[in-house]
């Protein structure tokens, strides 16, 4: 099994090898081994191509439930005997400031080697069903006050508001602080709409019953920092984060659009490393509340 989610993962049974560290004869002999056993193909095969079949795409979801549930039995297994094993994989979003995830995470690593840790970054509402499906243990999302998390377990980190940035020879570079009216009739940079980090700056918009209009989308915020630096328009992220950007104009906004950040993890009992890196993060944030 794990060899068929290899090679559907990398469409290559030379990569799959590479992957899995055994030669492609053997790993080659074991998938028709399984064909047999099963009674058809798991893959379509050419000279040039490797894709899976009707059969291989039904297989797929099971092996890896199956992979995932032998991977847990063997962390629990060595929780039971004082030590963490297995696989830790954290969902942030960029902008995230109320917990340095790389810091916490560092330390988790010091004190539990064998835990391999795999740290993704990806838009908050995405995360929400990367922890409801298991791809994620965990997640730390930016989100509108009124954004809802089912599925999951949640607590909330704290909020922010968004702050405007814009070039140094932008018009409202000299304001010490702007309000959404004044905003409204300028060009923006904002991700994507349909994401919780756009809907932060729609939902305050609407509620000022105001229009604006959004020029230019970037899929990240390292993009829209160098759209707004080039000239594109005004940028909105949250204000302790906006501030380690170079060369922009970080200006309060009286009305600002309120993001709040929040820690999801699965509704499930967490394993052993996950529950071990809660742990550390509850540890964190009550070490930080009694500051």
């Amino acid at each position: 099994m794990r060899y068929v989610v290899a090679v559907a993962d990398t469409l290559s049974f030379t990569r799959a090898a590479e992957r899995c560290r055994v030669v492609q004869s053997a790993l080659s002999h074991q998938i028709a081994k399984l064909e047999r056993e099963l009674g058809t193909q798991l893959f379509e095969r050419s000279s040039r191509s490797v894709r899976l079949s009707n059969a291989g795409r039904a297989f797929l979801p099971s092996a890896r439930q199956a992979l995932d549930a032998a991977e847990r039995a063997k962390a629990e297994v060595a929780a039971a005997t004082g030590e963490i094993r297995g696989r830790l994989a954290v969902g942030a979003f960029n902008a995230l400031t109320s917990i340095d995830v790389p810091e916490l995470l560092a330390g988790f690593h010091r004190d539990h080697p064998h835990v391999r840790i795999a740290l993704r970054a990806y838009f908050s509402e995405q995360m929400v069903g990367l922890v409801r499906d298991g791809e994620l243990d965990l997640a730390f999302l930016g989100l509108p006050p009124s954004h809802r998390t089912p599925g999951v377990s949640e607590r909330d980190l704290g909020r922010d508001r968004l702050a405007a940035l814009v070039r140094p020879d932008h018009p409202l570079a000299g304001h010490t602080e702007v309000d959404l009216t004044l905003l409204a009739g300028e060009a923006f940079v904002d991700f994507p709409r349909g994401t919780a980090a756009r809907a932060q700056s729609d939902e305050a918009f609407a509620a000022a019953k105001l229009d604006r209009e959004v020029s230019f989308e970037a899929g990240g915020t390292e993009f829209l920092i160098r759209m707004v630096r080039a000239g594109f328009g005004v940028g909105m992220l949250p204000a302790p984060f906006a501030r380690q950007f170079s060369g922009l104009r970080v200006i309060p906004v009286r009305d600002a659009p309120t993001r709040m950040e929040r820690l999801i993890w699965s509704a499930s009992t967490p394993s052993p490393a996950a529950q071990a890196f809660l742990d550390r993060v509850f540890a964190y944030l009550s070490t930080r509340s009694a500051e």
